[in-house]
Formats: C-alpha cells, sequence, structure tokens
C-alpha cells in the first residue's frame, strides 16, 4: 500500500504540484460539509495516481491557486465517482471548471450495471472489498484528522485508481471509450453548478399538481427562498421546507398574522421575512405563472399515442441488443415519453452515447424522417426519402 501524503504545509504543496505535471491522469474525490452552509464546505481533496496518493487540507491551506492550476492542465484527465458535488466545490473555489473528465459512475451503464451505480457497488463488483461505513458521518472540518479518517478518505481515491484502470480498458475493448466524450464535456459546463434562483422552482417536485395562482406562488417564494439562502450562506431548508412553499402556495396568507398560522413555519422566519413574503404572495396571485412544460403531455395518451411509444421502444430494444445492453439502460419508457411530448434538452436520449446510439434515430422517427420496417424477417430502420 502507498504512503499517504498528508499535505497541510506550503512546502508538501509544492511538491504535490510537481508530482501531479508529471501525470497523465488522476483519481479525485472531496470531503465536505453541508448541514449549516448553502453553499458546500471545503474540508479535504484527496488526489491518487497507482504510485502515490495524498490528501490536502484545504483548511490549513487557503490558498491552493498552484494546487487547481496543476490539476486543471488539459494533459491530465481527471478522473471522479459521480463528480458533480465534487465539481461544485472546484467551481466555487476557482471560477472554473477542469477538463478532460472521467466519471466512473457515468461510465458503468456501458459495463452492464444499472444507471447511477453507487461507488461502494463498484468496488464490491471490480475489486471484490466491501468498503467501511465508518466515518460517513464524520465532521471533516474539525482538526487535526485522525489516522482512521485520513485512511479513510484516501481509499475512496486508491480503489478510484483501480476502478478507473479496469474500466477504460473493457470500454476500449467494446469500442466504447469515445462514447463518452460528450457526456463528460458536459460536465464542465458552468451552467450546471450555477443555481439561477428564478429557475428554483423547476426542482420543486409536486409542482406539476398545481396551476394558476398556486403555481405563481411557488414559482415566486422559491426564488425569493434560493436568493436569501445563496445571501446568508444557509440552508434553504432552514427558511422554508418545501412542503411549507406548498402550504404557502394554498393558503396564500395576506398578513403576517395569516402566515404565522402556517402550520410549521418557523417564528423566525416570520418575524423577519413576514411583511415581505406576504407581499410576495400578494404580487404573485395577480401575475401569471410560468408555464409548466409538463402540460403539454397528455393526462392520459391515446391508443396512437401508446402505439408511437411502442415503435420507438423497439428502436430502443434493436439497438440495445446490438450493443449488449440492457435496454432500460438505453432509456426508459418514461425517457421516451419525455422525448416524444416534451422535446426537453434535459431528455437523457438527446445527450452523449444515448444519442449516438439511438436518440438521433428516435427523433427522426418522431419527424417522420426515418420509417421502423421488416427486412429480411428483421426490423430494421429505413430512410422515408428512399
Amino acid at each position: 500500500m502507498n504512503t499517504i501524503n498528508y499535505i497541510n504545509t506550503p512546502e508538501k504543496l509544492t511538491a504535490l504540484c510537481a508530482l501531479i505535471r508529471e501525470t497523465t491522469w488522476l483519481a479525485l474525490d472531496t470531503e465536505f460539509l453541508r448541514e449549516k452552509t448553502y453553499y458546500p464546505q471545503f474540508c479535504l481533496l484527496q488526489i491518487a495516481t497507482p504510485d502515490w496518493v495524498a490528501c490536502v487540507d484545504p483548511i490549513a491551506l487557503p490558498d491552493l491557486t498552484g494546487l487547481f492550476e496543476a490539476i486543471y492542465h488539459p494533459a491530465i484527465v481527471k478522473v471522479f465517482h459521480s463528480c458533480r458535488q465534487d465539481l461544485e466545490i472546484f467551481y466555487q473555489v476557482t471560477g472554473k471548471l477542469p477538463s478532460p473528465i472521467f466519471d466512473t459512475q457515468i461510465a458503468a451503464p456501458l459495463l452492464g450495471f444499472q444507471d447511477n451505480p453507487g461507488y461502494a457497488m463498484l468496488v464490491s463488483s471490480f475489486l471484490n472489498i466491501n468498503l467501511s461505513k465508518a466515518h460517513t458521518r464524520a465532521d471533516w472540518s474539525k482538526r487535526p484528522l485522525t489516522d482512521a479518517q485520513i485512511e479513510y478518505a484516501a481509499d475512496d481515491v486508491i480503489y478510484l485508481c483501480q476502478i478507473y484502470q479496469v474500466m477504460l480498458k473493457k470500454l476500449t475493448e467494446l469500442g466504447r471509450a469515445e462514447w463518452l466524450k460528450q457526456d463528460f464535456a458536459e460536465l464542465s459546463n458552468p451552467d450546471i453548478y450555477h443555481i439561477d434562483p428564478a429557475k428554483a422552482w423547476l426542482r420543486i417536485k409536486g409542482k406539476n399538481k398545481l396551476t394558476g395562482k398556486q403555481l405563481s406562488i411557488i414559482q415566486s417564494v422559491t426564488e425569493w427562498r434560493e436568493k436569501n439562502a445563496q445571501r446568508e450562506d444557509r440552508p434553504k431548508s432552514w427558511l422554508l421546507r418545501d412542503e411549507l412553499v406548498f402550504d404557502i402556495a394554498k393558503l396564500q396568507p395576506e398578513t403576517v398574522a395569516d402566515l404565522a398560522a402556517v402550520r410549521g413555519i418557523n417564528e423566525r422566519v416570520v418575524n423577519r421575512y413576514g411583511k415581505e413574503l406576504c407581499e410576495i404572495v400578494k404580487v404573485a396571485k395577480n401575475q401569471p405563472p410560468i408555464p409548466l412544460h409538463e402540460l403539454g403531455r397528455p393526462a392520459k395518451k391515446t391508443q396512437q399515442q401508446e402505439a408511437i411509444l411502442d415503435i420507438l421502444t423497439a428502436l430502443v430494444r434493436i439497438r440495445a441488443e446490438e450493443n449488449s445492453l440492457n435496454p432500460s439502460i438505453l432509456a426508459t419508457r418514461k425517457d421516451l415519453e419525455e422525448l416524444m411530448f416534451d422535446g426537453d434538452d434535459e431528455c437523457p436520449l438527446l445527450h452523449g452515447w444515448r444519442y449516438t446510439m439511438a436518440g438521433k434515430e428516435l427523433v427522426g422517427l418522431l419527424k417522420g424522417e426515418l420509417l421502423l420496417g421488416i427486412q429480411a424477417d428483421k426490423l430494421a430502420i429505413i430512410n422515408a426519402a428512399k
């Protein structure tokens, strides 16, 4: 086992940067806290290659400019598992995002795993190792870190190194490594990590059931909540939990007394923001809501629509079989409905390897540019222009 280098002085950091500049890829992970803040509190950065492993202490080293410059070099592949939270921290610290990236969670389905598999599952499957959960809930902001904590944190990138090498070899042998380029490139899009308060309502579950005044109130209140949470760097649930946002939308309080009567609302929130919230509700009630994209979907699909979905499903099954994949990994019925009714850019079939493998043809079928027919006793995709 490699010695774990704990980096907590400028001299050690300089030496680590020199090591980073000599490599072609790095396994990376972070430890952070977010229970009491809106933005993640960066507590530890783990870095490994097959030859060495290091844990960098950002609390002891507030200036990591040189380190990120080394990591961000475009000749170095940055390997993560489920990297969005890690990259959010990188973006918060540097204002930039690294590339190129390899994410083992995104790559795993191309090797037969379920969509979005957990890290422990990959470690168990590839390495036959069961990860310890001893420090899952540790307070990584407290110093000094124990040897057990440092070893626990380092294990994540040590195993990630091994998984990456196995996965890349298998993907290359199958000719699938190139399929992931767009998926990985999209992870370096800053829009993913910048939360626009005006769009915060899109993350609210159950919003599809609301219309009119209630939907308008949900949209305005969630925007207010997001702005305040960002400004105060506090969890947005400390201001208003989602269920309280719904209650406010339904009850539509006009006075501070009405707001205080909402069950479960925090007294501090009422005292500090009561008048402001009531004014937001009043204005929202008298303005049209931003239309729900999902309203384009029929409440109940017709037989014709079900038949079209069946045809799309058939294409998915063909392409999945050709590539030895479970069809549900390529596209679920829900994905196909999203593509058919919404045409939303968020649909996974419009991005990355799924678009290459089936999405482009599915769009062609929906536009009537392609047909599904039978040739030599097999289903085949036929160009409608021929």
